[in-house]
Parts: structure tokens; C-alpha cells; sequence
């Protein structure tokens, strides 16, 4: 809980100063006046007087603001006109609204390269087991399928190099309504065939981290070997220990670790664990041994288990690119990450996704605790990729946003005079209420996922 608090304060720091900064450098360029850079609003709790620039930390962190000069919020000395935002051409009006979000998005696209630069350990796309009766499992993948290649719908094939780029792929895939193919082996390499997944099923379901499971891929090979067993529990009564190899459970072949816990789990029977025979290695010899799960809740199911760790660890590979490789990924994945999420408010507002999919402030902490763990390389990525989101969504021709200043400053160009007061404050007052509905929507999500449904 404390590191998913300070690294949700990290991210947003890093994301509201470089926002704010870039309106504040674009109104410095154009001969602006600033009057005030404050990360946060509300009550202040730090401040510095510039030479100009009153830099402050206030209360909220949700947030931030560019306080300029502008003759249409309070009276303007006549030796100061001319730094007066109001007073300025429109196209460095509009050159200081842009640079907000396009300041999000080149932060996006550096801290993406840097990480291709840096290189990061990611799990090879070997799949494990998939989930029974998922559209996974009735394409016919299964446990130790090797991925090269994807294609997203009439895309080209795009080389798969691990199980992240599947995720990616797949997300994207059912947020559009398309199909996907899989260019796959075996494990050594041999087998290699072409595998279609269905994915029409999924379209308009929450692309969130269930969304694997509910694909069937959400588990990653691994082999099915016994890790720490516990004391007393049903594995250790029955002779099982750390290590061993499992072979086969009721006469059927084990292929991975998930397979091996999706039997476990269908093991009951009326709500009773069954008896089950495995058959194992240790140290070059095979043994049978019979186990009897117990039953424990999971969230709230009742699930079948044997206490004791399966899997063993995952096959990784570090993934590196030089300069301009990365710095080209970095763009792609930026990109790619804008337009992922302005479909996904698209089809929010058109009705063809749930509203489920919206989250808010506990789950970008939940994620950003998460990344947190995961290495300094995962943040790096996980703060890109909330700078992506930030940037694009700003851009939206939303009153309140950006975006929505862009849209006055177009008709001002289309038609030679701004937009009336009248309908300014109209429509400023309009672009609060859809935020607020969004922040309620996002926030009520976060209620039910975390608090009903832990």
C-alpha cells in the first residue's frame, strides 16, 4: 500500500510538471507573462518567488495550472498589455495550449526509448495452458506454443519477441472488434503453423487486467515443477516436496504449471475435492502418490488446492535496441498507446464499451505500486504510458481541456472573432460536468473493483 502511495505521488509529479512546463516555457517564447506555476491546487504548501514566476506546491496533486496574464481575469497595466495572453496572435495562443499535452507526449516517447535503450528482462512468448472453454482454448494453442509472429486483423504480421507484445496485441485487438492469427511452433521450434483466435465474443468487455483471462492466455509457460511445499498441508501429507516434477495427475499428461492448477481446481465434485493420483519425478525417479485437496475460498469461490507452489520460473530474455530503433519504437508504442485509449473513450461514449473500463485514482495507484515492484524499467514504461494517455486525452475537443481551448481557437480562425462570452462560459461549465461524470464513473468502478470485489 505505501509504495503503490508514493509512486501514484511520483507519477503524477513527473506528469503535471512536464504539462505544465511545456504551456509555461510555449508562454515564456511568446512573451508572456507567468504569473503563477503551481503543481496542485488549493491551500499552498511551498512556494518560491521567481523573478516574474510564482512557483508553488498546493494541497490536491490532481492537477496543476499555468496563471498568465489576460485582461479578461482582472484589470491589465497598459505598460503590460503586450505580454497579455488575450493580446496575443492566435497562432501563439495556440502554440501555448498544445504544448501542454505535446510536452506529455514527447515525455512518452523519451522514457519509452529509454527503456528499448536500457533493455528489460521479459518473459519469452511461450504460452502455458489455456483457460477451459476460452476462445484460446477452442483455437486450439496450447501449453508450450512458441509465438514468432502476430496479425491483427488485415494488418501485416508484426515479429513477437515476448509475452508482453501478446497482451499488447491482443488489447488492442478486441478494444477494435478484430481477430487474430498466431505464427507458432513448439518449443524447439518445430511444428510451425498458423493458429486464428476469435476475439468477437470479447469486444466491448473492460480491457483490463482480467482481460487474459478471459481470452484464455493469461498465464505464461512454465514447467510443472513443485516449489516451497507447506508443512501439514495436503502436497506434503501425501509425500510431495520441493522439486519435484510432476508428471501426470489421473493418467493425464501435464504439460505446464497452469494446467496442472486448472486440474487441481476441477477437481471438485458437489463441492467436494475428489482424490487425485499423481504421478511424479524426483531425482530420476518416477513415484505415485495420491493427494486429497482442501478447499479455500479465492476472492469468493471456493477453490480446490494442495498448498504448495507450482510452477517453476519463467524463461526469460532481455530485450535491447540500438538508438534509432528504440527512439522508432518508442514513437510507435506512443502512439499506439494515444490512440488505444482516445478508441476506448470513443466507444465508451457511442455505447459499444463498458464503462467498466474506467478507472480512476486507486486503480492508477494500484498499477503504479505494481510497475513500482516490478523494477525501475516497469515504472519507467508504466509512466510512459500514463504521459501517452495524458497527452492524447487532453487533445479531446473537450471544454475544460486542451483539447476544448483548440476548438475555440479553430472557430476564432473560421470565423475572425472568438466565441462569445456567453457561450464561453456555457461550455466551459458543460466540459466540467462530462469530466466530473467521467471522475464519479472511473472512481465508482474503483469502489466496486477494490472494495466488493477484492
Amino acid at each position: 500500500m505505501l509504495t503503490s502511495f508514493w509512486a501514484f505521488l511520483l507519477t503524477l509529479a513527473i506528469l503535471i510538471v512536464v504539462h505544465e512546463w511545456g504551456h509555461y516555457r510555449a508562454a515564456v517564447s511568446c512573451g508572456v507573462k507567468v504569473l503563477r506555476f503551481s503543481v496542485g491546487f488549493g491551500p499552498v504548501l511551498w512556494r518560491k518567488q521567481g523573478v516574474e514566476t510564482e512557483f508553488v506546491v498546493s494541497a490536491f496533486p490532481l492537477g496543476g495550472y499555468v496563471r498568465m496574464l489576460d485582461e479578461r481575469e482582472g484589470p491589465v497595466d497598459p505598460s503590460e498589455q503586450h505580454r497579455a495572453f488575450n493580446r496575443k496572435p492566435l497562432w501563439q495562443r495556440s502554440w501555448v495550449v498544445l504544448a501542454g499535452p505535446l510536452s506529455n507526449l514527447v515525455l512518452a516517447l523519451l522514457l519509452y526509448a529509454s527503456t528499448f535503450w536500457m533493455g528489460v528482462d521479459v518473459a519469452k512468448p511461450i504460452l502455458g495452458t489455456p483457460v477451459m472453454s476460452s476462445p484460446a482454448a477452442r483455437s486450439g494453442l496450447a501449453a508450450g506454443d512458441a509465438v514468432h509472429a502476430i496479425r491483427v486483423g488485415d494488418k501485416d504480421w508484426e515479429p513477437i519477441e515476448s509475452l508482453d507484445d501478446i497482451n499488447w496485441y491482443v488489447s488492442t485487438a478486441v478494444l477494435n472488434n478484430q481477430s487474430v492469427q498466431f505464427d507458432v511452433s513448439d518449443q524447439r521450434g518445430g511444428h510451425r503453423h498458423e493458429v486464428s483466435l476469435d476475439l468477437h465474443e470479447l469486444f466491448g468487455t473492460p480491457v483490463d487486467r482480467e482481460l487474459m483471462r478471459r481470452v484464455g492466455l493469461d498465464e505464461p509457460y512454465r514447467d510443472p515443477v513443485l516449489g516451497p511445499v507447506k508443512a501439514d498441508g495436503p502436497a506434503f501429507k501425501a509425500g510431495l516436496r520441493e522439486g519435484d516434477r510432476v508428471l501426470a495427475v489421473n493418467d493425464q499428461l501435464v504439460r505446464d504449471a497452469s494446467g496442472l492448477r486448472q486440474t487441481i481446481r476441477a477437481s471438485l465434485a458437489q463441492g467436494r475435492p475428489l482424490d487425485m493420483r499423481w504421478r511424479v519425478e524426483r531425482r530420476g525417479e518416477t513415484i505415485e502418490v495420491t493427494v486429497h485437496p482442501v478447499i479455500e475460498m479465492d476472492g469468493d469461490k471456493n477453490v480446490a488446492k494442495v498448498q504448495a507452489v507450482i510452477g517453476g520460473p519463467l524463461d526469460m530474455i532481455v530485450v535491447r535496441y540500438g538508438p534509432i530503433e528504440g527512439l522508432r519504437r518508442g514513437l510507435a508504442r506512443t502512439s499506439e498507446i494515444a490512440m488505444l485509449n482516445v478508441k476506448m473513450l470513443a466507444q465508451l461514449v457511442i455505447g459499444k464499451s463498458s464503462i467498466k473500463n474506467l478507472g480512476g485514482t486507486f486503480s492508477i495507484a494500484d498499477m503504479a505500486g505494481q510497475a513500482a515492484q516490478l523494477g525501475f524499467v516497469v515504472f519507467v514504461s508504466f509512466v510512459a504510458s500514463m504521459s501517452a494517455t495524458l497527452g492524447a486525452l487532453n487533445l479531446l475537443p473537450i471544454p475544460a481541456l486542451d483539447g476544448g481551448h483548440l476548438m475555440y481557437h479553430l472557430f476564432e480562425w473560421v470565423t475572425g472573432r472568438p466565441i462569445p462570452d456567453v457561450w464561453l462560459e456555457r461550455l466551459q461549465r458543460g466540459g466540467l460536468a462530462i469530466l466530473l461524470l467521467l471522475m464519479s464513473l472511473a472512481h465508482y468502478n474503483d469502489v466496486v473493483r477494490y472494495w466488493f470485489h477484492p
